[in-house]
Order: C-alpha cells, then sequence, then structure tokens
C-alpha cells in the first residue's frame, strides 16, 4: 500500500541533468496519518531544449521502512521536449526488497503509437522471469511526466472540469487519470489541505483497492514556479491522510 501510495501520489514531477542542461532538484518529505513521517523523494531532473532526464529515488523511513522490509524504489524516465511538455520514450521502475528486485522497462514508439513493456524480477540476483508485452493503449507521458507537465499542460484549460489524460504505468486502469480542476468556488476546499499559496489546485482519479470504495483522488497544489508542492490523498482506509511536502 506505501509503495503504491508514493508511486501515484508522490513521484510525479521533477529534473535529472546533463553536462548543459538546466537542472533542478526537488525533494519531498511523504507523512502518513497515524505513521508520520513515511519517507522522502529525492527527484533530479536534467532538462535542455530538445531532450529531458527525470531520476526520482523513493526512500523509506521509521515504521513504513520496518513493514516494508527496507523496500526501496528508483524511477527513470528520458524522452523529448515537444511544445513545452516533456515527452516520454522510455520510462524504468526498479523496485528493492530484501532478496528481491523487480524491474519495470517501457519503451513508447510515438511513430507506431504503440507502448511495449518489459519485466523482470530476480530472487538472490538470480533472473526468475522474464516477459515481454505490447500495451493495450498507447500513451505521451509516463507517471512521472504527467505529473511534473500537469501546472502547464492544464494552466489555460476552463476551470470547474474534469479531463481525460493517460500515462504508462497504469495499466491496472487502461492508462487513464482524470484530472479535474476546481472553479473559483471549490477551490476552498482544496485550500483546507493543501494551503493557500498554491498557484493551481487540481485532482487527480485514480482506482486503488487500498483506498475507500477502491478509489481515491490525489489533491495537488502546484507553485508559482510551475512544479507541485504539496498533495494529499484523503482517508486511507483506518490510516488517514497521505501527504507531501516539498521540502528543498
Amino acid at each position: 500500500m506505501l509503495r503504491r501510495m508514493f508511486i501515484l501520489s508522490g513521484l510525479f514531477l521533477l529534473l535529472g541533468s546533463f553536462a548543459s542542461a538546466k537542472v533542478t532538484q526537488l525533494d519531498y518529505r511523504a507523512t502518513f496519518g497515524i505513521f508520520g513521517t513515511v519517507g522522502t523523494i529525492e527527484n533530479t531532473l536534467a532538462q535542455n531544449g530538445e531532450t529531458y532526464q527525470i531520476d526520482t529515488k523513493v526512500t523509506l523511513s521509521g515504521v513504513a521502512k520496518v513493514l516494508m522490509g527496507g523496500q526501496t524504489e528508483h524511477y527513470v524516465s528520458k524522452g523529448h521536449i515537444k511544445d513545452g511538455l516533456m515527452v516520454s520514450d522510455f520510462y524504468q521502475m526498479t523496485s528493492k526488497k530484501k532478496d528481491k528486485r523487480v524491474m519495470k522497462e517501457y519503451h513508447i514508439d510515438h511513430h507506431k503509437k504503440h507502448v511495449t513493456k518489459r519485466v523482470r524480477k530476480w530472487r538472490k540476483e538470480t533472473l526468475v522471469e522474464d516477459h515481454t508485452e505490447t500495451l493495450k493503449f498507447y500513451a505521451e507521458d509516463d507517471l512521472l511526466t504527467l505529473y511534473f507537465n500537469l501546472g502547464h499542460a492544464v494552466s489555460q484549460k476552463p476551470k470547474g472540469r474534469t479531463y481525460l489524460f493517460k500515462s504508462v504505468g497504469l495499466e491496472k486502469q487502461n492508462g487513464e487519470v482524470q484530472i479535474t480542476i476546481p472553479d473559483n468556488v471549490q477551490v476552498a476546499e482544496y485550500q483546507k489541505d493543501l494551503g493557500q499559496d498554491a498557484k493551481l489546485y487540481a485532482k487527480a482519479f485514480i482506482h486503488q483497492k487500498n483506498f475507500r470504495k477502491k478509489k481515491g483522488d490525489i489533491l495537488l497544489a502546484v507553485a508559482n514556479d510551475g512544479f507541485i508542492h504539496r498533495s494529499a490523498i484523503k482517508d486511507i482506509l483506518f490510516y488517514g491522510d497521505a501527504k507531501l511536502a516539498r521540502i528543498k
């Protein structure tokens, strides 16, 4: 549950590095209801006029680290820039826990409009599973670019409406993510959880068996610099709210 919370709520933005590229570092602290601080997310993005690379590391701490057996997560997104937005060409998710390691790689062919997914699993450094499949849907975003692009992608759209986006990494919901932009009246509800200093507020609807009613809304606050600086998932089962806050 904590792993999915980090992936869907927390791994959303940020920046890595090339020698002559603009580099941005964005780090977040994650808290989870009664457990308090449960980990950090370190994001590095390198971006020049044509390409980008995002590198994200998730480290658990405290009770979460014990419950999850010291599990770590590492995410990499590489691609090109089109019309000011990052477009993913390659996305990799790696999870390590004790003697187990799982790596998922996505290669996006924008010309043919299809996505190839390869999954490999190791146990005690021995490869025990390796299979490749073509996804049933195509998307230009992965989970990192989806949230990094969010502020720019919806900034000019009418408020009070819901928009459909697609992202690789969300196969259980056919890649679909509904993003709602509150109107001037609705925004007061977002400010209760996310503060009043955001340039833009949004809500991402996801399906997740660990949320009440098997669904969850991620509330997002975008700062004036275009990066998400706070997020919250409300009322996860009996444990309270999961929140992210930028610390760097």
